[in-house]
């Protein structure tokens, strides 16, 4: 019997230093962004002891990592039906609630209660528990800058670092809480992975997280400075090639493979991988192999991969098939994980369904969606500016004022070049459009473009003159007045000028009013529109004063035509028994 009490007891410190292990090898596998190995790893953690609150924790940790917060949820939840009240699930279950915007007072209260539980009140280690602190702190971390609550965090890391100097994941939590307070809390960001490093210097986290402020700042040099020792403390820790992989993409395709075979070689043969091996396709120029490798994911146990329908939808838009990469572009917004949506998604869409008119309201949804998680200004810049000639190319102009509200947003404005190029778009479009019935609430939208041109470069000809033949050709016959706004700004404009393009341009702006007041103004009665009409052919007279021109003589026979149509107006009704239109017969 004392045999079999002592293997027993044997068996249990085995099977407790098997678990340790596997617990350590998972949150290893974490930090190395391994997250389908931690999950492995931790999964049999947990099924070899359920009961293990620290095993459990990882174990949601490494689904956080992978964006499977769900399924984070579920086991911190699971852990909690079975009764384990416990620091670990505490914190774990308040880091979920932060992630899926539940209330942040609510995360805090577990988050206290686990810092309290964990207290301890006696011996060398009275006093609360660094690694839970720590953990509030990674919770804090974790999620994007309106997650969470980024200076409770830094207490909680200030007091876990006081009791554990010696921890850089400390540092690391606190860099990235830094981080969500805004760009100019950079400073404090780096100083905290200094002194992470300084602790470890093999910690290469720490370099790669310094070389990705310098990165978001658009300072390569640091960047590589950075990066450079990242890989120099450790050559095996991939998210640094993957970085060098996503930095080159758009810029060294040549390059950008070098740093993917890293990448490769060293992180987790999964899903995610594999997508990037077809990223890379796309971005060589190799669409029909790009997307032979989405195909490939789709049989070999990747197809529930949500990222596989962007890849689809990058190469059916080079490919020039513009149906189908809106069909998957909506699918993967449709289907994916909201915390896996970056900046260039919401862009990329943007730009796709600015190809579709009717498509308009939600390509400037997506657009502004890019604009507001992107920090990087010129990033923010660079998606607007592609829309913009996309909405120009495709006349759509509906895109271009959302595009003009987004920059107005940013604190900028489009470039002249960026207007002209909309603007002569607009112009043309209705030019070339004969057979269309009118539509005015395209027209609207067109000309509220157009104004917006002359509103932000006011002493440039182009807007007046666009606005002006847009409204004419979107108005062919004169009948509904459409060009009068126009044509008064642009007179009102040319009128600064004494060149005699000027006077030429103003001359057929009048030519307009007057058929225009003369035939169909029905704004008042038509005494008052031949008076409007003899005065727009007085105006006419007194650009070109010289009785003997074309002009004078062109003005003065109309002016002349329209005064006595005036007179005859106003002559009183014979006693026919009839009268003028708008007056009684007599009796």
């Amino acid at each position: 019997m004392k045999h079999f009490i002592l293997s027993f007891f044997s068996l249990i410190t085995i099977c407790a230093y098997v678990t340790a292990q596997n617990v350590n090898d998972g949150i290893k596998f974490i930090y190395y962004e391994r997250y389908t190995s931690a999950k492995q790893t931790l999964q049999k953690a947990v099924a070899a002891n359920p009961k293990d609150p620290v095993a459990i924790y990882w174990l949601g940790q490494a689904y956080i990592g992978s964006k499977q917060i769900d399924s984070a949820k579920t086991t911190y939840q699971n852990a909690l039906t079975t009764g384990m009240n416990d620091p670990w699930i505490w914190v774990g279950s308040g880091e979920v609630e932060v992630l899926q915007g539940g209330d942040i007072n609510s995360a805090k209260q577990k988050f206290e209660q686990a810092i309290t539980a964990s207290t301890s009140s006696k011996g060398k280690n009275k006093g609360p528990n660094a690694d839970i602190l720590n953990a509030v702190g990674r919770a804090m971390a974790a999620g994007n800058s309106t997650q969470g609550d980024p200076n409770y965090g830094i207490d909680k890391l200030k007091q876990a670092a006081t009791i554990n100097p010696k921890d850089p994941d400390i540092y690391i939590n606190m860099g990235l809480c830094y981080l969500k307070l805004g760009g100019d809390h950079g400073g404090e960001a780096v100083t905290a992975y200094q002194q992470a490093y300084t602790i470890n210097p093999q910690y290469a986290k720490a370099f790669y997280r310094t070389g990705k402020i310098y990165e978001s700042q658009r300072n390569k040099e640091s960047m590589d400075e950075w990066f450079g020792k990242a890989i120099a403390a450790d050559a095996t820790y991939a998210p640094v090639y993957l970085d060098y992989f996503l930095y080159y993409s758009e810029k060294d395709v040549n390059a950008a493979k070098e740093y993917l075979d890293k990448y490769v070689a060293n992180a987790d043969k999964d899903c995610a991988t594999e997508f990037f091996v077809g990223d890379y396709l796309f971005r060589a120029g190799k669409y029909q192999e790009s997307l032979q490798q989405a195909k490939t994911m789709e049989t070999s146990g990747c197809a529930t991969y949500a990222r596989i329908n962007v890849l689809y939808a990058y190469d059916y838009d080079r490919l020039g098939d513009s149906m189908q990469a809106r069909s998957y572009i909506q699918k993967y917004f449709a289907s994916g994980d909201t915390t896996d949506f970056q900046p260039a998604d919401y862009a990329f869409a943007g730009t796709v369904l600015a190809k579709f008119p009717e498509s308009s309201d939600s390509a400037g949804m997506y657009l502004q969606k890019a604009v507001m998680m992107d920090t990087v200004k010129e990033n923010q810049n660079d998606y607007l500016n592609k829309a913009s000639q996309i909405a120009a190319s495709t006349h759509n102009y509906g895109m271009q004022l959302q595009l003009i509200k987004a920059m107005q947003g940013l604190g900028t404005k489009l470039s002249e070049t960026q207007f002209f190029t909309m603007g002569k778009s607009i112009a043309d479009a209705a030019q070339a459009d004969t057979t269309s019935a009118f539509d005015s609430t395209k027209f609207l939208k067109g000309d509220s473009v157009l104004q917006a041109y002359a509103t932000t470069y006011p002493d440039k000809t182009q807007p007046y003159s666009f606005r002006v033949r847009y409204a004419k050709f979107s108005d062919r016959d004169t009948s509904r007045g459409l060009a009068i706004p126009a044509i008064m700004a642009q007179n009102q404009f040319e009128a600064k000028d004494t060149a005699v393009s000027a006077k030429q341009i103003t001359f057929r702006n009048d030519a307009y009013l007057l058929v225009y007041y003369a035939q169909y103004d029905k704004s008042g009665s038509k005494a008052d529109n031949y008076k409007k009409a003899i005065d727009v052919a007085t105006e006419m007279q007194s650009l070109y004063p010289d009785a003997t021109s074309d002009e004078n003589k062109y003005a003065t026979g109309i002016k002349s035509q329209l005064q006595k149509a005036l007179d005859n107006f106003n002559k009183p009704a014979k006693a026919t028994g009839t009268s003028k239109p708008g007056g009684s017969s007599k009796q």
